[in-house]
């Protein structure tokens, strides 16, 4: 039977980490403002971190010319910058955990991805603690809320680096382009940080280094021989070498140029 009363929303209090002031969440609060001291923080379960956001410098032609210059760089195969084909590309607020750590006498930072994503390399990007700004509750709609628990971070940050004292835990959303790109049939998914231009991706059509090999064994057998040459042939045996060392040079260079330009 319906009494005209509404039932009221479970609270929960938990203590800010900056003030130590009382936070009344509603059931499904994460994100909040302290109402003492204004941080900005968010709720994991039971703990509370400091939830920080960094504003992006760069539009949508800024970033797709950030991942061109990536492309036509020298971890891609040659031109890819002209023969991929950009099937996708979308902005949000992507949420990283940032570990402040200390081990032995030394520190270092840490981040860990707080959501499911397909290129984990955005745990190398550099965050300077001087760029992180309090998160603003009107990124919400462009935000990607938080689904890996703190807890199972720290456990991802212990494996690779052992056991660590931990001296912060925060969440970041940081400002990302996702794009998707088609090369040769197979389809890619590259990110670009809005704040800094730099491009993560883990997979992607890679230079062969096979090519290399070959060339670098080639001269590396040439001059091997060149050197037995010198060592056993007495005195004509160096002058020989020598002349050969220096006649072979550019031949070897122009092979390894042609190379280059072709993979």
């Amino acid at each position: 039977m319906n009494t005209g009363q509404e039932t009221a929303s479970p609270v929960r209090t938990l203590t800010c980490t900056q003030c130590g002031g009382e936070l009344h969440l509603q059931e499904g609060q994460i994100f909040l403002n302290c109402p003492y001291c204004g941080s900005a923080v968010f709720v994991d379960k039971t703990r509370v971190v400091f939830h920080y956001q960094l504003s992006p410098t760069l539009n949508p032609d800024q970033a797709l010319g950030a991942l061109k210059r990536w492309m036509s760089g020298s971890q891609t195969i040659k031109d890819l910058d002209k023969k991929a084909v950009i099937s996708a590309q979308t902005f949000e607020y992507f949420p990283l955990w940032y570990f402040r750590w200390a081990q032995a006498g030394r520190e270092g930072i840490s981040l860990e991805p707080a959501a499911a994503t397909a290129v984990t390399e955005i745990r190398a990007l550099s965050v300077p603690a001087g760029d992180l700004k309090p998160y603003s509750p009107e990124l919400e709609n462009q935000s990607t809320a938080p689904s890996v628990p703190v807890e199972a971070a720290l456990a991802w940050l212990k494996q690779q680096n052992g056991e660590v004292e931990i001296r912060e835990s925060s969440l970041v959303h940081v400002p990302v382009y996702h794009f998707k790109y088609q090369y040769q049939n197979k389809s890619y998914t590259a990110l670009v940080e809005a704040g800094t231009g730099q491009v993560f991706a883990n997979l992607y059509p890679a230079k062969a280094e096979a090519p290399y090999r070959v060339i670098g064994g080639i001269t590396a057998g040439v001059y091997l021989l060149l050197a037995l040459l010198a060592a056993f042939g007495g005195g004509t045996g160096i002058i020989t070498a020598l002349i050969l060392a220096i006649a072979a040079a550019p031949v070897l260079f122009a092979i390894a140029a042609w190379v280059a330009s072709k993979v």
